[in-house]
């Protein structure tokens, strides 16, 4: 961990980042010269058109995807040097995925699916159990803990994807679309949720989204267009 990164709260800092695509047609630009700070305790919201790039830069900040060039660091850590061995070691227990779509793990049952990532990421099996209550009842699923993820309903997945990510209590909540699927009153729940996790000033929230009531949840809202990030 950096020391001046640490006095100064941040958490995760990008300079310069881009990511094209090359074809033998032409070269295609997601994201361009892309600067963004994101200081522990804090909850961005990344706005902007379909195609803008948001979910690229979701994937390049979680190590799911590299940048083409650019730099990212977390507490002072150089990301991009680390081998892949210890990007996915980190990856497992820094950060907490909710995609568009729940990617739950079929035919098997939710209590099955938030105790995967509790077993990669090595927690010992006495404080699996705790957990996996813990952030199911987070989103009001814990009496659906036996039930097969494939016979819930829609938003029901949702909530449970939500759950799985929050179970490694995660230094980072990276969110694509986190409450999509989910009615109102569970979409607001849900990040309710979020923002307590927050209060506790070491963990950060970056969320991508089109609903306007789930940007205005957030201490900041960046606009993404054209590969352009501002604010």
């Amino acid at each position: 961990m950096n020391d001046e990164a640490s006095r100064n709260g941040q958490l995760l800092q990008v300079r310069g980042l881009a990511r094209r695509y090359d074809t033998a047609a032409e070269s295609l630009h997601v994201l361009k010269q892309v600067d963004l700070d994101v200081r522990a305790g804090e909850s961005i919201a990344i706005v902007g058109p379909s195609g803008s790039g948001k979910s690229t830069l979701l994937f390049i900040l979680g190590l799911l995807l590299p940048p083409s060039s650019g730099s990212y660091r977390m507490e002072g850590r150089d990301m991009l040097a680390l081998d892949r061995r210890t990007q996915a070691d980190l990856r497992r227990r820094a950060f907490g995925f909710v995609f568009q779509s729940c990617n739950l793990i079929e035919h098997t049952t939710v209590r099955e699916n938030l105790e995967f990532p509790l077993m990669y990421a090595g927690v010992p099996r006495g404080e699996r159990e705790a957990r996996i209550r813990e952030a199911l009842d987070a989103v009001d699923m814990a009496h659906r803990i036996r039930h097969p993820t494939n016979l819930l309903s829609g938003g029901e997945q949702q909530r449970v994807a939500v759950a799985r990510a929050l179970v490694n209590r995660p230094r980072v909540i990276l969110a694509d679309e986190p409450t999509g699927q989910l009615d109102r009153a569970h979409g607001r729940q849900i990040m309710d949720h979020f923002h307590r996790i927050l209060s506790g000033g070491d963990k950060a929230m970056i969320v991508v989204t089109h609903d306007p009531s789930v940007a205005e949840c957030c201490a900041r809202v960046c606009m993404l267009e054209d590969g352009v990030l501002k604010g």
